[in-house]
């Protein structure tokens, strides 16, 4: 999902860049350091999101889950 999301906001962010390249004087709309740093921080953001409830749901004994519901 964070890939697929990664790629369609490249794409959409692209498009965009162009209207603030001709609404805005000195704006760079293709800088890929910037998106380098936005893909990798969102890619942390997601995998430390996730880590925590993966790890609870690692350590849970799936009888004892079944059980309760």
């Amino acid at each position: 999902m964070l890939g697929i999301g990664l790629c369609a906001g490249t794409l959409l962010t692209l498009a965009a860049g162009r209207a603030a390249a001709a609404l805005l004087f000195g704006v760079e709309p293709y800088d890929p350091v910037t998106f380098l740093i936005a893909g990798c921080s969102l890619a942390l953001v997601a995998a430390g999101a996730s880590y925590v409830p993966a790890r609870r749901a690692g350590n849970l004994d799936p009888v004892i889950a079944l059980r309760q519901e």
